[in-house]
């Protein structure tokens, strides 16, 4: 970081400061990250600066802001995007008043925060969200301690910069000891409007994908497959009008990638004595991307994934899925610089910092690995099934389309069915939701499927018969496996399997039931949905019995990856660990794989539940748990 950055970002929080008076912006509610004038203090060097303390005021516009040095068109918050760093303590009452300055609403939703539903901040669930000109207040007790993260929840303004960390200190002291830390916060920018993007995914599947497949891939995989085997796997994904290359939805041929509001070649820069140990907190505050985080020549102990303490584990490299945050402590013992390197997972960019002893040193910056091609058993659950019935069918309209979901149905009812009656679906009740992009959406690949046969809305969804023991792992689990792109055997990486809680929960009960959803959609037309239904297309809630012992299980149909994010409260992953399963906000689901995670259904209200893939949801992967 330059003597400029530091100048510049000083004058715009005068300016807030100057012109705040007005909308209750005391100077004791924001300041600069205090490392700037002591570089060897306890306190972040985040650059965005922090408010902290019990009553905090938020102020959310839309202006010109300098991203990479280019002049856009943000949402702010307090003058800056991503927004600013904000701090509180486990144990006080918050109080967080939000001024809305934009032209439409716009909402706070905290992430990952267990607290009361009416300050959650999901429009149309039990918040209204914020109106033009209108202040709102959030009041609720922070029962918790970690890191963690706050964005808006209306439309596609997450996209736009409305995001920024959040800190909750500890009221006891944490498992594990640090001399300084910083805030590592993952974000995507793009310079094109959101809504153009979702048109653009709408119109053709792979619009932003630059990285496909070559005659040189073809014949290289030839030598290593066979030409009967490569033809076969080409002509199966070109069948369904896929790519093996469909790694991400965006990429880095319209997405900056950011450290903290800085793109790479403004390389933010965390300052460290040598032989500290170093407490990064990472948040993936992205709307699309996952990233592949590494420090070379540095060794990480994750100690924390979602805010909550985990048994340490060495790595090397982790991969961080949208919505998670994971704490690292590093101790780099030597008078230098290193990078910290981000990389998307489809290898189209990256994200990149550094820590180094003294501000203007920078380390080497790792070459992008090659981008991986999904593999046959992403196609998985396409197998063995039985078209015969779809007979005199026109085979285009089955091109591209996620068959999974519908394994086992009986097809020979969906003759002439008319889905007339779904037109002019009256949507009053989700007062506050912006669903506006979801205008016009092209069902005709769906035409005629039946429905009939998948979770009804209100029904428990459950098997009462023989269940696996609490916190062992579904079969169909991939809990070991890294993700595509990653080599196990080049570095030590952080996998699910890894994750033990530091001690056991509190609720040791066995689970009462079992209610299985399905990860539904359609590459090719952009639909996404849970059991084959978007959002806009259920008839109500789905329904958790207040204070049950619930085993929720999820089965990805598709052949993406998805950060599934539960509001309210905490899914405890079963991923083998018996007692010691640990807490998750956000659980990552990989193509073909099932996962399972044990609810504790404490905190009464409605709640939302959705694919943190940010045009995923807007797509329709969207619900809303009841709990009563």
């Amino acid at each position: 970081m330059t003597a400029k950055n530091i100048t510049d970002l000083s004058l715009s929080r005068r300016q807030l400061l100057k012109g705040g008076a007005a909308l209750g912006l005391g100077a004791a509610t924001l300041r600069l990250a205090p490392a700037w004038a002591d570089p060897w203090g306890q306190s972040n060097a985040y650059p965005q600066g922090m408010v902290e303390g019990n009553d905090i005021a938020l102020a959310i516009r839309r202006e010109t802001l300098a991203i990479n040095g280019r002049n856009t068109r943000p949402i702010t918050i307090n003058g800056t995007s991503p927004g600013p760093l904000i701090r509180m303590r486990e144990g006080q009452n918050a109080t967080l008043r939000i001024t809305n300055l934009l032209d439409e609403p716009t909402s706070i939703h905290w992430h990952g925060l267990i607290l009361p539903p009416q300050v959650d901040g999901a429009p149309g669930i039990s918040f209204a969200g914020i109106a033009p000109g209108e202040t709102f207040t959030y009041r609720f007790p922070v029962v918790q301690n970690g890191t963690y993260w706050y964005h808006s929840h209306s439309g596609l303004q997450e996209q736009l910069g409305h995001a920024g960390p959040i800190v909750i200190d500890a009221a006891e002291r944490e498992p594990f000891r640090y001399d300084r830390e910083h805030v590592v916060m993952l974000t995507d920018w793009t310079y094109e409007e959101p809504a153009a993007i979702f048109r653009n995914l709408k119109t053709a599947e792979g619009y932003y994908n630059f990285q496909e497949r070559t005659v040189t891939d073809f014949l290289a995989d030839m030598r290593e497959n066979g030409f009967r085997e490569t033809a076969r796997s080409r002509a199966m994904w070109a069948q369904m009008r896929m790519s093996s290359r469909d790694i991400a939805d965006v990429t880095g041929s319209t997405y900056t990638y950011l450290v903290n509001g800085q793109a790479p070649e403004q390389n933010w820069t965390a300052l460290f004595k040598p032989g500290e140990r170093l407490r990064l907190r990472f948040i993936n505050g992205s709307a699309m991307t996952y990233f592949d985080v590494r420090i070379p020549g540095l060794r990480m102990t994750v100690v924390a994934a979602d805010g909550q303490p985990v048994q340490p584990v060495p790595v090397d490299e982790f991969r961080i899925a949208i919505a998670e945050t994971y704490d690292v402590i590093v101790t780099p013992e030597a008078d230098m610089a290193y990078t910290v390197f981000a990389e998307s997972m489809d290898r189209s960019g990256f994200a990149r910092a550094t820590l180094a002893p003294r501000l203007g040193m920078e380390a080497g910056v790792p070459e992008r690995r090659r981008i991986a091609d999904r593999g046959m058993e992403a196609m998985g659950a396409h197998g063995g099934m039985d078209h015969s019935d779809m007979a005199g069918m026109d085979p285009s309209s089955l091109a591209g389309m996620d068959h999974s979901s519908m394994a086992g149905m009986d097809h020979s009812s969906m003759t002439g069915m008319d889905h007339s009656s779904m037109a002019g679906m009256d949507h009053s009740s989700m007062a506050g939701m912006d669903h506006s992009s979801m205008a016009g959406m092209d069902h005709t690949n769906m035409a005629g499927m039946d429905h009939s046969d998948m979770q009804d809305d209100t029904s428990p969804g459950a098997s009462e018969g023989d269940l696996l023991p609490a916190g062992d792992a579904q079969p169909g689990s991939q809990y070991d496996q890294a993700g595509i792109g990653i080599d196990p055997d080049e570095r030590r990486i952080l996998v699910y399997r890894d994750l033990k809680a530091f001690r056991p929960w509190p609720d040791r009960r066995e689970p009462e039931r079992e209610m299985e959803i399905h990860l539904t959609g359609n590459m090719e037309r952009y639909m996404w949905s849970f059991d084959g239904k978007k959002f806009s297309e259920v008839n109500g809630p789905i329904h958790f019995r207040k204070d049950e012992r619930l085993r929720l299980i999820l089965v990805n149909d598709t052949m993406m990856e998805h950060p599934i994010h539960l509001h309210g409260m905490w899914m405890e992953l079963e991923n083998g660990a018996g007692e010691l399963i640990p807490r998750k906000h956000t659980i990552n689901v990989k193509p073909g794989e099932r996962v399972s995670a044990l609810i504790t259904a404490d905190a009464e209200g409605s709640w939302a539940f959705h694919c943190h893939l940010l045009y995923h949801m807007d797509a329709g992967m969207f619900r809303v748990v009841k709990v009563s």
